[in-house]
């Protein structure tokens, strides 16, 4: 064991509840942005922290992220010692499971921390040093190279509506809203699934408020596209909502119901 791994969890337990593909768009997402990051990097390291009740999260992330860099190891890590013996069963090439917490209990630094549905469950004053702490795990920037990247947000219990935000060793990047259209009425309802550091701005006054203000507002002018499909709805929304915010995915990833936007313009109000 290592000393890192010695040392008393940082953290508490929280509910655990996991299903089989609830992080698929998250997924997916990570091995677009950060596949070519892990794939530059000599030995990939991947953790699903706080991977819950059962293992199904980190079993899948091993499995994605090997479709785009194939020797990416995946470390599952959980505060709750009893989670972490229910999973040993599940090792194999690439996938082991370790008892910790916010401390991160792996060798080096590793190029992606995923941390889904984990601080929902912080109060909100909490999420700024959580932050610091992860991201100053991560892989270091380099000349040609971002570092390592924490995916940081919560989704619905099917994995239909996700909120996230990415961060890099120097803090917070972008926040990416991403839901199965056909499961939509309004932009706005994501809100249910902001991250722990917007879920409370969403109040007038904040910029994650005016920001799913005018999300509505294009998608409503967006319906005579509706005859077309979702889809279409969606991209013209983002279109129309682009030239207002900083998005800054493209229509690659609007097309899977995505849409990306600068941290900064979302930011709580101090």
């Amino acid at each position: 064991m290592t000393a890192r791994a010695a040392s008393r969890p940082v953290g508490t337990v929280t509910r655990g509840t996991t299903n089989p593909n609830r992080l698929r768009r998250m997924d997916r997402w990570i091995a677009a942005a950060h596949g070519a990051e892990l794939r530059r990097s000599a030995d990939p390291v991947a953790v699903d922290l706080g991977y819950g009740a059962a293992p199904w999260t980190a079993v899948e992330l091993l499995t994605r992220l090997r479709t785009v860099a194939p020797h990416t190891r995946v470390v599952g890590v959980e505060i709750e010692p009893a989670r972490v013996a229910a999973a040993r069963p599940y090792e194999r090439d690439g996938l082991t499971f370790r008892h910790g917490g916010f401390e991160v209990p792996v060798d080096g630094r590793p190029a992606l921390i995923r941390a889904a549905n984990v601080l929902r469950q912080y109060d909100e004053e909490q999420v700024a040093a959580v932050w610091q702490r992860l991201c100053a795990r991560l892989a270091p920037a380099g000349p040609g190279s971002p570092g390592g990247l924490l995916v940081e947000g919560t989704c619905d219990e099917i994995g239909r509506r996700h909120v996230w935000v990415a961060l890099g060793p120097e803090g917070p990047r972008t926040v990416t809203f991403a839901t199965r259209l056909g499961s939509l009425d309004h932009p706005s309802d994501l809100a249910e699934r902001l991250p722990k550091a917007l879920i409370h701005r969403n109040v007038p006054g904040e910029p994650v408020h005016a920001f799913l203000r005018d999300f509505d507002r294009a998608w409503a002018a967006a319906a005579p596209y509706a005859s077309y499909g979702a889809r279409q709805r969606w991209i013209r929304t983002v279109r129309d909502l682009a030239a207002d915010w900083p998005v800054t995915d493209a229509i690659s990833r609007w097309r899977q119901g995505e849409v990306t936007v600068s941290w900064e313009a979302l930011a709580p109000v101090r």
